[in-house]
């Protein structure tokens, strides 16, 4: 047997394992999670006025995540900054298509990533916006309007998937924004962000998902106000990880 014989064999070999391992994976040796969120799940490096970067994956708490569940565990990040539970925003019409109502793009992005055990939701900071005149009460619908897309999000294209389980994360209060202008875009928002656990709860008991209130695992320390440090960011990958093992246990 040639040289080039044996390491063709030997590439096909190592091919077939490759689909053993992926084949094991799609049946569910590997758990899947979606982690669906705003601009604090995307990383948005809080800055008090101007442009911004994103914190680089490890930072990030989707990326802590990952660290803390170790072997066993995908972690799909869907963060959007922006993004609301089910509104479209008139202010920010480049971003087209499902745009940044979170109901619109949600079904695409779990039939995109089938098979999922698990949907993580941290979405209603947004929906404090001023222009919307929502309500702690009309926040919280909208994220159990993504509950329940996610309960009913059976088979996806060509599949017979079951619908995954989710998890409703309440984002902490904010915090004390700045600058003027944007104390103004959030105005009454604190008072309304630090009502929305109690709802958020009731809303995730409703729809049979399971609950966290992130307000307990760190406060909204960024300098504007809205976004999150580095600290908040791993406090957050730390104490997600501990729910979503008790749920895919």
């Amino acid at each position: 047997m040639s040289t080039i014989q044996r390491s063709l064999i030997g590439a096909l070999t190592a091919l077939m394992l490759l689909g053993g391992n992926a084949a094991q994976a799609a049946d569910g040796a590997t758990k899947r999670i979606m982690v669906y969120g705003d601009s604090n799940t995307w990383g948005y490096v809080p800055v008090e006025s101007g442009p911004t970067t994103r914190y680089p994956q490890d930072v990030r708490w989707p990326g802590v995540l990952r660290v803390a569940l170790g072997p066993g565990y995908e972690i799909i990040d869907e963060g959007l900054s922006a993004r609301t539970t089910d509104l479209p925003d008139p202010t920010l019409p480049h971003i087209s298509g499902a745009g940044l109502d979170g109901s619109a793009y949600l079904p695409a992005a779990i039939a995109t990533h089938l098979p999922l055990d698990l949907v993580v939701i941290m979405l209603g900071t947004n929906d404090l916006k001023k222009m919307f005149n929502r309500s702690p009460l009309r926040i919280a619908l909208g994220v159990g309007k993504l509950a329940d897309i996610v309960n009913q999000a059976k088979g996806g294209v060509g599949t017979s998937y079951p619908a995954p389980k989710v998890l409703i994360l309440c984002p902490p209060p904010l915090g004390t924004v700045a600058p003027p202008e944007r104390a103004e875009r959030f105005a009454g928002g604190i008072d309304k962000s630090e009502a929305l656990p109690a709802y958020y709860e009731g809303i995730a008991a409703a729809a049979g998902a399971g609950f966290l209130d992130v307000g307990k695992l760190t406060t909204t320390d960024g300098v504007d106000g809205i976004h999150l440090t580095a600290a908040a960011h791993k406090a957050i990958g730390n104490g997600v990880a501990e729910k979503v093992k008790a749920i895919l246990k």
